[in-house]
């Protein structure tokens, strides 16, 4: 049930190059002068140790902008006057921990990362802070933060059923199509695919074995499959989060589960059942694999690493739809605050410090952060500029992407409680299909029955 699409990718040193140009904004964003721009809010101003002998405790899983974070914390603490024990583990070991020490509505954090597919568990269960009040308390959020300024399609994933927040952003995955050898696809006049049979379609006439094979994508089938899905008109389940009859063996899934299956069994690399992430972007950057529908801070790698073979042939695309249109999906993470927290006007400081505005620049700055859920960040010109790859304004693609989800609500699914059970099912009967062990519809049909048996074991109605 552990869901990884936020694992690091590599450092994108080009990126970096490219910001650190921009000098004149990171002398701003330094020292105690990105703290200022964190914390103006009217308590703070003029108590520069308010928090002095506060100390907060949070956790997360490991992450490059949690690392940087780290590095960062003594300015804060300087400036605040409160200590921060921010403790990293990895994503399955921090989930479960974190899971146990919120269903007993324990004390012993105080800020905490929420994220897909666990965040929807973790609000539906009362088990986080609601933020709607304190974001509009002036006495608790400084007037810089700007709630609106972070897209939706993230906002969505930490949000109720109303809409109401119970954290923010700090990561907004999408998934678009990068092209890794556009030159094959040029050499058979072929374009750039917008729908998932055009993908399969040109993945078969493109492809060849031990060469470059056609397509990639690592295991998390519950992450990469469901814009096949739908695409297709199909749904994961009936109408959420009032229905939660699972969906996952109708016509439209099958026909869905047997082009994706297809394109891993047909036109991928040996062993491909098994690829993590890291090596799906480094059998790209080696021009070993053309295309893969993936987010993108695994996909700008291919066009900025000096590892790569690529650069000047790699193309970006929005993920390829269907007859029902097209639903590249959208995921995040963000920081929350636990509901038994007792510190939680210092936890809310550090999330704003943590998040604001100043600090995600100083991300991308720094670290040539790409998943940026502020869309003034990502509209800046600085971002956009370093993010204008080969001609292609991926910044531009990549924010319209991340806010198309949030109106349009097709990632509610993700929400739901039951789908970190329901997503291993889904895992399972690609992997059969694919692997040749079962027919689609057979497959599918098994996955159908044994997401039934759990939605039930978990007391839900149908």
């Amino acid at each position: 049930m552990n869901e990884q699409p936020f694992r690091p990718a590599m450092p994108l040193t080009a990126v970096a190059a490219v910001l650190h140009r921009r000098r004149v904004l990171q002398t701003s964003l330094t020292g105690a002068a990105a703290l200022a721009i964190g914390l103006r809010a009217p308590a703070v101003r003029g108590q520069a140790k308010r928090f002095a002998g506060v100390t907060i405790n949070g956790a997360s899983f490991q992450h490059t902008f949690h690392l940087a974070l780290k590095k960062w914390l003594p300015e804060f603490e300087e400036a605040t006057g409160m200590k921060v024990n921010f403790e990293l583990a990895s994503m399955p070991i921090y989930t479960q921990r974190m899971d146990l020490e919120l269903s007993t509505n324990g004390s012993a954090y105080d800020f905490c990362n929420a994220g897909t597919p666990w965040a929807g568990r973790w609000i539906t269960s009362g088990w986080l802070t609601a933020l709607d009040e304190i974001i509009r308390d002036p006495k608790w959020t400084s007037p810089d933060w700007d709630a609106a300024d972070f897209a939706s399609g993230a906002q969505v994933i930490l949000s109720d059923a109303t809409g109401k927040p119970y954290g923010f952003a700090w990561v907004a995955g999408a998934i678009l199509m990068g092209i890794a050898r556009s030159d094959l696809l040029e050499k058979a006049g072929l374009p750039v695919p917008k729908t998932c049979e055009e993908l399969l379609e040109t993945c078969k006439r493109t492809n060849q074995p031990g060469t470059t094979w056609a397509f990639v994508n690592d295991a998390l089938h519950h992450w990469e499959w469901p814009p096949y899905l739908m695409a297709q008109g199909g749904t994961i389940f009936r109408n959420p989060p009032g229905d939660l009859m699972p969906m996952i063996n109708s016509p439209q899934a099958v026909q869905a589960a047997q082009i994706y299956a297809d394109l891993l069994s047909k036109c991928a690399p040996p062993g491909v059942l098994s690829f993590t992430d890291d090596q799906c972007m480094r059998y790209q950057f080696a021009g070993r694999v053309n295309i893969r529908t993936t987010s993108i801070d695994w996909l700008v790698p291919i066009s900025k690493s000096p590892e790569s073979k690529v650069k000047e042939t790699m193309r970006y695309a929005p993920m390829p739809g269907g007859p029902a249109g097209s639903f590249p999906a959208v995921n995040a993470n963000g920081l929350a605050i636990p509901l038994g927290s007792k510190n939680k006007e210092a936890a809310w400081a550090f999330i704003q410090w943590a998040l604001s505005k100043a600090m995600f620049r100083r991300q991308a700055l720094e670290n040539a952060y790409v998943t940026v859920p502020r869309r003034s960040v990502i509209q800046s010109p600085e971002f956009r500029e370093a993010m204008t790859i080969n001609g292609q304004d991926v910044g531009k693609l990549y924010i319209d992407t991340v806010d198309a989800a949030g109106p349009r609500g097709y990632m509610k699914y993700r929400n739901m409680p039951i789908f970190p059970q329901v997503g291993e099912k889904i895992n399972k009967a690609i992997e059969q299909i694919a692997s040749g062990q079962m027919e689609a519809k057979a497959a599918m049909d098994l996955a159908q029955q044994a997401a039934l048996a759990d939605i039930a074991k978990a007391g839900v109605k149908l």
